[in-house]
């Protein structure tokens, strides 16, 4: 089975997804495939939380794996990627993890028989990381529905924001957008940052993306920490029980201050450790059906 979009998958999937990352963060599930599968990890982008995140999903679940390196393989020599795919389905590969830069890449893998698990593809979608970041929501909350979110900061850019606004609104969760106005996505509800920061459950940061800018940032640093960060001030205005989240990697003392990134109302390092479990739950979906 693929995993490339949220979209694709019923809530309830989406919800068994969920409880079986549960079951095995708690420990109630255990599975050892015993060296019996193979993953190969592709990734075309630099990454190291959902890179080293699925890949030790992969051995806490007995799996081996092959991590590919683009820059020393036959793509320098002109090698398109459904053949660099289709050359791991006939090693005997039984599913492969992969990040691209263009967005919707895996409609060009169509006949590739083996599951991909989508680790992100360009502004589209990155169901790992939204799922992770339903699953600590959960955890945090004990249920979705009238929760409001603030995802602040590179909308426009973002496949973390992309990704998790469709899928929490299908949750029945309320989703406000805010950053600044060159940020913006026109298709989404843009809010004032400031008003719109005391009124929420969970304020999702995001850093700017500047490999994925074609024109300069018109904002220095410490504009936008004043502005659209979580400073200690700002941070002293969110509800009592409101959270700190953000995909990382972070920019500190841009998006988010020093002293805030571990403060007690951050759950940015625990949205990495559900990670490897949201991965495990992943992987045995995709696998096992």
């Amino acid at each position: 089975m693929n995993i490339l979009k949220l979209a694709d998958l019923e809530v309830k999937e989406i919800e068994e997804i969920l409880d079986q990352a549960a079951a095995f963060k708690s420990g109630t599930k255990k599975i050892n495939y015993n060296g019996d599968k193979i993953i190969a990890n592709l990734f075309f982008e630099p990454s190291t939380r959902t890179h080293y995140s699925f890949e030790t999903a992969e051995l806490k679940l007995g799996c081996k794996t092959i991590d590919f390196a683009p820059e020393s393989s036959s793509m320098k020599k002109g090698e398109t990627l459904y053949d660099t795919v289709k050359t791991f389905e006939s090693l005997g590969v039984d599913a492969v993890v992969i990040r691209h830069r263009e967005d919707e890449y895996y409609k060009q893998l169509e006949n590739i028989k083996i599951p991909i698990l989508n680790g992100g593809d360009g502004t589209k979608d990155h169901p790992s990381q939204s799922l992770l970041d339903l699953y600590t929501i959960k955890e945090e909350f004990g249920h979705f529905e009238g929760l409001k979110v603030l995802i602040v900061g590179d909308i426009k850019h973002s496949r973390v924001a992309h990704s998790n606004i469709k899928v929490m609104e299908r949750l029945g969760m309320k989703v406000y957008t805010s950053g600044p106005e060159e940020f913006r996505d026109d298709n989404l509800e843009f809010v004032n940052f400031e008003e719109y920061l005391p009124k929420v459950d969970v304020v999702m940061l995001l850093r700017i993306q500047l490999e994925r800018h074609n024109e300069k940032v018109a904002i220095d640093a410490k504009e936008y920490n004043s502005k659209y960060g979580l400073n200690a001030t700002n941070v002293s205005k969110m509800k009592d029980n409101a959270i700190i989240m953000h995909p990382a990697p972070f920019n500190r003392n841009v998006e988010i201050s020093d002293d805030v990134v571990e403060c007690s109302k951050s759950r940015i390092f625990k949205q990495i450790t559900n990670g490897v479990y949201v991965r495990m739950a992943m992987i045995e979906k995709a696998l096992n059906i």
